[in-house]
């Protein structure tokens, strides 16, 4: 005799999905990602915004440098004084770029002069080109290497050497 099958059902153990293969791909995937993801250098520049007061400036005994530093299109104007007088002009050499060594120098010269002043006012009010204006801004702000020594006194009278020419650089006009 034929037996005919039951109908009813065997218990199944259940099968229970294994999760390490898939794991192991992740932290794979997550160690390539940060093994190739460039990281970037961001360079800042710090600039001050002008002061704007109603107070009378402190009255001091000598009159302040103001160093104005005025980027036109085709030529850089040195001003000083309050109200500002033009005292050096730069034009552009014949290849179509400023001499920023010769700059650089008559910035040492200044400074000699006024040790103690740390401040220029730039004014880009011409068409310059971002790399023109870093490039001022580094011949402005930093004393290389080769140039004199320029000494001054600290608060104790002990002489010590000046590292910046005139690192704070006051942006005048941003709205323009």
């Amino acid at each position: 005799m034929i037996r005919i099958p039951s109908t009813k059902k065997r218990a199944k153990a259940e099968e229970k999905l294994n999760l390490t293969p898939i794991m192991d791909a992740v932290f794979i995937f997550i160690f390539f990602l940060l093994m190739s993801a460039s990281f970037l250098k961001i360079y800042e520049i710090a600039s001050d915004i002008p002061i704007i007061s109603d107070q009378e400036p402190p009255k001091d005994k000598k009159d302040p440098l103001a160093l104005t530093l005025t980027a036109e299109t085709n030529k850089l104007v040195f001003s000083r004084g309050v109200p500002s007088r033009a005292f050096k002009t730069f034009n552009r050499a014949q290849g179509g770029e400023f001499n920023f060594e010769e700059i650089h120098q008559f910035l040492v010269d200044v400074k000699k002069g006024h040790v103690d002043e740390d401040t220029i006012i730039f004014e880009p009010s011409g068409d310059l080109t971002y790399e023109e204006i870093v490039n001022i801004m580094d011949a402005v702000r930093m004393l290389n290497r080769t140039d004199d020594a320029i000494y001054k006194k600290n608060k104790d009278g002990i002489d010590e050497k000046v590292k910046d020419l005139f690192s704070k650089i006051i942006f005048s006009n941003l709205m323009s």
